[in-house]
């Protein structure tokens, strides 16, 4: 039975993973639950194998003092980390392992992997990304639509994303991201590779926000009993 500690338990995607974990999904069982409106994280003594924070990027610090501290792993599934929360978590990457990905979907890797083999397939092709969710999101462009931004710019040397558009010709090289805020749209992100001739539209639309609190679940299982280090979606793909 893997002894899950949740924090940020009281937010959408926190009971999401809570509600999950009471259920036993993958084997799973409550070791505590920490929201900065309720239980403090520090306050947890239960014994735990891993941490799944959905919390706030801004939590960062003390989450990995606390996980470090106990030797726990954890699975960082918030977004919007500054330049100094990357560094602090590439830190504690080398005493435990850690899971950071600003998508606990497996179907947004497998969308990565078809979008980088079609990118390197058209070199000179124009790419846009558009992503949509509800209107209470935070973050904009979503923490996913750039991590598949990062990713296309790996098989396209010289590419660079850039939010939304700007008057003037589409520059080469350029993979503008457009986003939206509506309603209560889980999330839904489209890729557009167009070289003038033919045109591939790649979609990934999540029905449900449970799926991202199985993925969580599934790669806090994938973590237990890895060496330290950083982990990511890539790795549990590779499986």
């Amino acid at each position: 039975m893997m002894r899950v500690i949740i924090n940020g338990a009281l937010g959408h995607m926190g009971r999401e993973v809570a509600k999950k974990v009471r259920a036993g999904y993958l084997a799973s069982e409550l070791a505590g639950e920490a929201d900065a409106s309720a239980t403090p994280l520090g306050d947890i003594t239960a014994r735990a194998d891993v941490i799944i924070d959905f919390s706030n990027h801004a939590a960062t610090a003390e989450l990995l003092a606390f996980a470090t501290a106990r030797g726990i792993p954890v699975v960082i599934a918030t977004t919007g980390q500054t330049e100094d929360e990357l560094a602090l978590i590439r830190e504690a990457a080398r005493q435990l392992p850690v899971f950071l990905s600003a998508n606990m979907s497996l179907g947004i890797a497998v969308l990565m992997d078809v979008a980088k083999r079609a990118a390197a397939a058209f070199p000179s092709a124009d790419i846009e990304i558009v992503e949509t969710h509800h209107n209470r999101k935070l973050d904009a462009p979503s923490g996913t639509a750039l991590l598949l931004a990062d990713g296309l710019r790996a098989v396209r040397a010289g590419a660079a994303p850039r939010l939304g558009r700007r008057p003037g010709l589409h520059e080469p090289g350029e993979i503008p991201i457009h986003s939206l805020r509506m309603g209560d749209v889980v999330g839904e992100h489209r890729i557009y590779i167009d070289n003038g001739s033919e045109r591939l539209e790649l979609t990934h639309t999540a029905t449900s926000r449970a799926l991202f609190a199985e993925g969580a679940i599934a790669c806090a299982a994938f973590l237990i009993g890895k060496p330290a280090g950083l982990y990511g979606m890539e790795d549990v793909v590779k499986l």
